[in-house]
């Protein structure tokens, strides 16, 4: 396998953590984003959305980081990832729409303007932040995972840009809960952290 990659996408860095966990043998290719690698007819070939990751297995191509976790997921029959039952299933959806929604326009976006100067509205994306992280901590009250009682995609798919959420001025302190996940996630065999900058409040001494 071949994931398409870039070191400081968190879209890139769950797929690639997933890959990890799961003892998959592959091959990073970063994509050099500022020299528009993404925009390259080859590239467009692989995703027509120019956009990392991309996972290339065996001459198929698994665009969208959720999809390349759903992929990994049913590729190698590892259902504790991925519930096999309606509600399980079900489950693990929800939260999968979180990352690309919530998450996406809330920490992940806050981190944007600080690491990529992209224009958003601080106040604005910083808030949408907050209010996802509150009803994660809220959800995570006494339970250790998203769904069920062991890590599955649901996980993976938060923990880049909460992690990384600070980078963005968005402070996790008053998340327990949350920050406790992440921990539980980095003490998963096959771990691998995403790189941080030293933007936002990371750059705080």
């Amino acid at each position: 396998m071949k994931l398409y990659h870039f070191p400081l996408s968190g879209h890139a860095h769950r797929a690639r953590l997933f890959l990890s966990l799961l003892g998959l043998p592959h091959e990073i290719i970063d994509v050099d984003l500022k020299a528009g690698e993404h925009h390259t007819p080859e590239f467009l070939a692989m995703n027509p959305f120019g956009q990392v990751p991309v996972l290339e297995d065996d001459g198929t191509f698994i665009a969208d980081s959720n999809a390349i976790l759903v992929y990994l997921a049913k590729k190698t029959g590892r259902s504790e990832w991925l519930p096999e039952d309606a509600q399980g299933a079900a489950a693990v959806q929800r939260w999968l729409t979180v990352a690309a929604g919530d998450i996406a326009f809330g920490p992940a976006a806050a981190r944007l303007i600080t690491v990529f100067g992209r224009p958003f509205n601080a106040e604005e994306v910083i808030a949408r932040a907050h209010l996802v992280l509150s009803r994660i901590e809220n959800h995570l009250q006494n339970r250790e995972w998203l769904v069920g009682d062991g890590p599955t995609i649901a996980d993976i798919a938060q923990y880049s840009y909460i992690v990384g959420a600070p980078e963005g001025n968005v402070d996790l302190s008053g998340y327990p809960t949350v920050k406790a996940l992440l921990r539980r996630i980095e003490a998963l065999p096959g771990f691998v952290p995403f790189p941080q900058t030293a933007a936002g409040l990371r750059g705080v001494a």
